[in-house]
């Protein structure tokens, strides 16, 4: 059975966005989190080094975020491809 062109272009633009956001998470959790972190620890916030809250609670609030960019770029795309529910 094939898959209809419109249901094959709807698909990979959701991979793509799901590889892009996901790397954006791993670069803020490892990268910032582990990689970064001597360079980041020379500033502080909230009395914290920086690096140290990135990897405690930094990677948590870009992860909540790009969330919500991820509802908000299906709905862009379902509406484009005709899936919206509304």
């Amino acid at each position: 059975m094939a898959i209809p062109e419109n249901a094959r272009k709807y698909w990979r633009a959701n991979l793509k966005y799901l590889a892009v956001l996901l790397l954006i998470w791993f670069a803020v959790s490892f990268g910032c989190g582990i990689l970064f972190k001597d360079f980041l620890n020379r500033y502080s916030l909230g009395g914290f080094k920086l690096g140290f809250w990135f990897a405690q609670q930094g990677s948590i609030y870009v992860f909540v975020i790009l969330i919500f960019v991820y509802v908000w770029l299906m709905n862009r795309l379902d509406k484009k491809h005709g899936y919206n529910e509304k």
